[in-house]
């Protein structure tokens, strides 16, 4: 993985899906002759005829937008009195229903309910916690942040504070407050001093000062922390990546990685995240379950490429050689594409 996260050369003008989020490299598209009702109306008769017909819930659930599958969800909670979700719960098991029940959850709701799950019974999830929020925009987690407080009537980073601590808490505090800069304008000076400030507080001195990484990281604007990854490189010759794997350990590492990584290319960082879950002798299907529905409408063309490109073979061959029956066949309508990409 170091010849791609240590790769600086065309990192400024890379895309970065901070910035691509209208949905145009995404593999799930709305499709254009749509009747909520009528899609409702199949569903039903799928879920309570003699048997379920899986290919049906398949068919609809992965060729429609997600505002499109939430109208469906109101349509056929009209007309059969229960919600879509309880039914494909009680139709559907294992894997499949997971996966079915993430494509009819709206996007900040299953977010929510991701970290609400990380942070379930006895200690935390953080590998959860950290994707979240190193990956997402600031309207997403506002949007998560709100869906909590509805479910809740808490704020998520009051019950945050319960569940992490030191250094770590501190920067998943500021991520889950959602208030990065957003700004698209980069100053080069003001990056220069913010990789020098780096640079003074980790490998130049014995000991690391985690709060000036902690404050950069998780407050400038992800042009800005492009500019100033490559003026890192400029002054210490190695990447900041490599810094922060050097000096720091435990979730602190974990979560500045990440959002160094992200910085660089959510895609690749979702690419690296989708291998881990399918890599060696198990599946990690929640992870693999929530990347291909987050992303789906989002930047999935390009994860896909990066995987390519990474482990030189497809993501839709790696869900195939790991996956089976009717949860294969509804990741690989997810992914779309075939084999070769």
């Amino acid at each position: 993985m170091a010849s791609l996260w240590d790769d600086l050369d065309s990192l400024v003008n890379s895309p970065s899906s901070f910035s691509v989020q209208n949905g145009e490299r995404g593999t799930v598209k709305p499709t254009a002759t749509f009747d909520a009702k009528e899609d409702a109306v199949s569903l039903r008769k799928a879920i309570e005829g003699i048997g379920t017909t899986e290919k049906t819930l398949i068919d609809i659930l992965t060729h429609r937008s997600s505002a499109q599958r939430q109208l469906i969800c109101d349509a056929y909670q009209e007309a059969t009195g229960r919600t879509l979700v309880e039914d494909l719960k009680g139709d559907t098991n294992g894997d499949f229903k997971e996966l079915l029940v993430a494509l009819v959850t709206p996007p900040a709701a299953f977010d929510c309910h991701e970290v609400m799950r990380a942070m379930k019974g006895c200690g935390t999830t953080d590998s959860i916690l950290i994707e979240i929020f190193a990956s997402r925009t600031n309207e997403q987690i506002k949007a998560l942040t709100e869906v909590y407080l509805t479910e809740t009537e808490k704020k998520l980073t009051f019950d945050l504070k319960t569940e992490v601590s030191g250094d770590f808490s501190k920067a998943l505090l500021l991520l889950a407050e959602g208030k990065r800069d957003e700004s698209t304008t980069v100053d080069s000076d003001k990056a220069k001093e913010d990789a020098k400030t780096l640079y003074d507080a980790g490998e130049k001195k014995w000991g690391t000062d985690e709060s000036k990484f902690i404050d950069i990281l998780c407050h400038r604007s992800i042009p800005q922390l492009r500019q100033t990854l490559v003026e890192y490189k400029n002054i210490s010759g190695k990447s900041l990546q490599q810094s922060i794997e050097g000096e720091m350990s435990g979730e602190l590492e974990e979560l500045l990685v990440a959002v160094v990584k992200c910085v660089k290319s959510v895609p690749a960082y979702f690419a690296e995240r989708l291998y881990e879950s399918m890599k060696g002798g198990g599946t990690d299907e929640s992870t693999l379950n929530r990347i291909m529905v987050s992303r789906s409408e989002i930047d999935l063309l390009d994860i896909r490429a990066e995987f390519k490109k990474l482990y030189s073979y497809s993501l839709h061959s790696a869900i195939e050689s790991d996956c089976s029956r009717n949860y294969e066949k509804t990741l690989i309508k997810i992914c779309g594409g075939d084999d070769e990409c």
